[in-house]
């Protein structure tokens, strides 16, 4: 909801305040007893400690810690698991600072009763002003048409995955067959046919209604996420756990093979962009506020923000460096797609269908606000133009009489068509990560929380705290430049020989 459609009897300033004798309060149409409001007219929330937990580990933990290994091999034993670390620590203290910013007029240290700040850009609004909500929405939806091409690849390679485990499976002999005519590999089919696949299945879900009306999708999701995590995890602690594992155990430097000096530069700089990626959250930890009971909802977030990193570095950790201990320096860049033949094979396809199943949803979830974006831009811009505005009822089960435009179904389709396109000319897993890490790394996980902070605590210009908080801000932005370069230079590197719309498994 946005900062303006808040209900103006419980405004910041105390406007209306005769209105509170009330008995009920009318909030988004709904007349609701006043004993069931918050202070704002919003039903009563009812969020804790455990459900705000439970929401940062399903938000951090997806696709990106399939990369975690690769990563970690980029850099080697002891600068891997020190740039895991030391991702974490950023992450957790910029979160630190964004969980005060939720209530607008805070008297520190000690008055929680300021207005609430719905969304995060709700929050750059308020603290920052307008230039910083353009620089904001920019980078926001870059990153959610980014990460809509990075789960198009991913979900290509995943139903690839499950074809090459059934195949291997069911034709024994697979690995001692020669190449085909046409040079591809048996049971290492190309990926394209399943990016087009996954595409397909898009243009049915993306007319699904917004996300306040499948809120079972992201639940759905979170499920899948662990599902795969999960499976990850125990397949490569069983692997690690061999004797002598072929390939594994790694190396100090990591990765050497026969690159040059410049091309081990690139793929640590890339490496970057993954692990910023895998802990991209802070840009909805307002919205996560938003569902905690009050007051004092920044203590229950520090809490569970410290909890919720703490857990997913764990499991980062783990499976980074189990993974590259059990693979070595030949780690697949996408961790689940490198088994191939590891046996419990129909334990191999379950995974890769549960990412397959999360990155459908999650499509979903993270394109919502850019086509939302879209839609309510047109309709404000063209609101006499009949083609835009007219929509039918259209029921669907569970969800009631669902209103879809025509507008809003081809502007829907072609969107789709033109992410699967643009996976199809570039289907690389850990260069699009990168891309999608070094996007929204710096500006929204760093930046925007320092400087709504200093906004907020009016942190004197050339202080000693504002001098530490822009050297963070720019170290981090050296990082996000890096892991962009990176990421430029490793889709340069892949595109060597490569044929477009030929990519193969």
């Amino acid at each position: 909801m946005d900062l303006d459609t808040a209900p103006k009897m419980y405004s910041a300033d105390g406007a209306e305040k005769g209105e509170l004798g009330r008995s009920s309060v009318s909030y988004l149409g709904v007349e609701r007893p006043m004993d069931q409001c918050d202070e704002d007219g919003h039903v009563r929330r009812t969020g804790t400690f455990m459900t705000a937990t439970s929401h940062i580990v399903t938000a951090v933990i997806g696709a990106g810690v399939l990369s975690l290994a690769w990563a970690t091999a980029q850099m080697g034993w002891i600068a891997g698991p020190i740039a895991i670390m030391m991702f974490s620590f950023i992450t957790l203290y910029c979160a630190f600072l964004l969980c005060d910013c939720y209530r607008l007029c805070y008297d520190w240290p000690g008055n929680f009763e300021g207005r609430r700040l719905y969304t995060y850009m709700g929050a750059v609004r308020a603290y920052l002003g307008p230039n910083y909500v353009a620089f904001c929405g920019i980078i926001q939806h870059a990153n959610l048409v980014s990460t809509s091409i990075g789960y198009t690849v991913t979900s290509g390679q995943a139903l690839a995955a499950v074809y090459r485990a059934h195949c291997y499976h069911y034709t024994p002999d697979a690995l001692a067959m020669l190449p085909a005519e046409s040079g591809t590999v048996p049971c290492y089919p190309t990926i394209n046919k399943y990016m087009i696949i996954f595409g397909a299945i898009e243009l049915v879900f993306i007319q699904l209604p917004d996300m306040d009306r499948i809120w079972w999708l992201s639940i759905f999701c979170a499920i899948m996420s662990l599902t795969y995590s999960t499976i990850g995890l125990g397949l490569v602690i069983a692997k690690s756990t061999e004797t002598d594992p072929e390939g594994g155990r790694g190396t100090i430097d990591g990765v050497k093979g026969d690159t040059d000096y410049y091309g081990k530069q690139w793929d640590i700089m890339l490496a970057l962009g993954n692990i910023a990626f895998a802990y991209s959250f802070n840009f909805i930890l307002i919205e996560i506020s938003d569902t905690v009971r009050g007051p004092q909802e920044n203590k229950v977030m520090k809490k569970a923000s410290l909890c919720g990193i703490i857990i997913t570095t764990f499991f980062y950790i783990s499976i980074g460096c189990i993974g590259y201990s059990a693979y070595g320096n030949g780690v697949a860049g996408n961790l689940l797609t490198g088994f191939g033949i590891v046996n419990p094979w129909w334990l191999v396809m379950l995974a890769n269908l549960s990412i397959v199943l999360h990155l459908i949803g999650g499509y979903q979830v993270w394109t919502q606000p850019f086509l939302a974006l879209v839609e309510d831009s047109v309709n404000k811009w063209f609101p006499n133009v009949k083609f835009l505005t007219s929509a039918i009822n259209v029921p669907l089960p569970g969800m009631g009489n669902v209103q879809i435009s025509l507008f809003r179904l081809v502007w829907r389709s072609v969107y789709v068509c033109i992410v699967t396109f643009i996976a199809l000319l570039a289907p690389f897993f850990n260069d699009i990560v990168g891309i999608m890490g070094s996007l929204g790394f710096w500006p929204l996980t760093v930046f925007l929380p320092i400087e709504m902070h200093i906004a907020q605590r009016g942190v004197p210009r050339f202080s000693m705290k504002w001098i530490l908080l822009q050297m963070l801000s720019a170290f981090c932005a050296v990082i996000s430049v890096a892991a962009m370069i990176g990421s430029i230079a490793g889709i340069i590197k892949d595109t060597e020989g490569y044929i477009i719309f030929h990519a193969s498994y």
